[in-house]
């Protein structure tokens, strides 16, 4: 799969982008990153770059949010056990000083999007989401769980009531705990935003603007006029809104010499 990243000459195989990532000059499998790469590239599509002084780390949300559910092979998913432990390591990173979230989604399991906003909400570091093309169903409570939020000019956010997919029971029960999943969501997405949970519900129960559905399509400004989104731009804006939160992070928290945590006062 990763032929692109290489150009052949006679006896090696070599790798454009970062010679030591693949086979020694020999031929032969230099035993250290070849097989990792590979993998990476086969889960995530994109192989490591060559290591530079950025202190800012990169996250995609793409294609359908996967649960707990093998989704089929040609649909194209984010698998939450691999978001969940990437964020974990950007917050133990002393090396990683902010990050930022990029989505391109159709929405998908609602407690696996819950799942990956909920730790990105709870992060110490500064974040910054950026909606690109789709943040639709439950990918807007990933891109509002950031602590600032951006969407481009002609990226769409579809907000529409829970589905629940398989067999289900038509007793009060059942629609009881419909209920209290879809309010999980109007409360995430009205703490984490400027929107209000009643102006929320009733987008979400908007008849006449979905073809098969209820519901409401946020483009772009619409998206942040109605509270959802902090502002309207692309990827230099949620750059440099990201650089000046680490840079008033660093200003409240100043480092420690000898990487000593900060004393409180009186001691």
């Amino acid at each position: 799969m990763y032929e692109q990243y290489r150009y052949y000459l006679p006896g090696r195989v070599v790798n454009e982008i970062n010679p030591d990532l693949l086979p020694d000059a020999d031929g032969q499998d230099n035993g250290q990153n070849d097989c990792p790469q590979a993998e990476n590239l086969e889960q995530f599509g994109a192989m490591d770059l060559p290591k530079s002084p950025d202190s800012i780390h990169v996250i995609t949300i793409i294609g359908q949010v996967e649960g707990h559910l093998i989704m089929p092979s040609q649909n194209k998913t984010t698998k939450y056990e691999h978001i969940i432990p990437l964020l974990v390591a950007v917050e133990q990173s002393p090396d990683i000083k902010g990050l930022i979230v990029i989505l391109n989604t159709v929405g998908g399991d609602v407690e696996a999007g819950l799942a990956i906003a909920e730790i990105i909400a709870s992060m110490s570091k500064p974040t910054v989401s950026l909606v690109l093309g789709g943040g639709h169903s439950i990918g807007v409570p990933i891109a509002v769980a950031a602590d600032r939020s951006f969407i481009a000019p002609t990226a769409t956010m579809t907000i529409h009531p829970i589905r629940l997919t398989g067999m289900v029971v038509g007793v009060q029960q059942s629609f009881d705990y419909l209920e209290r999943m879809q309010d999980r969501v109007i409360s995430f997405v009205s703490e984490h935003s400027r929107i209000k949970p009643e102006k929320f519900r009733e987008m979400m129960m908007t008849i006449g603007e979905l073809a098969r559905d209820v519901g409401t399509i946020a483009v772009g400004e619409g998206a942040v006029e109605c509270g959802l989104i902090d502002a309207c731009g692309g990827l230099a804006d949620a750059l440099a809104a990201l650089k000046q939160l680490i840079a008033e992070r660093e200003v409240a928290q100043p480092p420690q010499e000898d990487g000593q945590p900060p004393q409180e006062d009186g001691q």
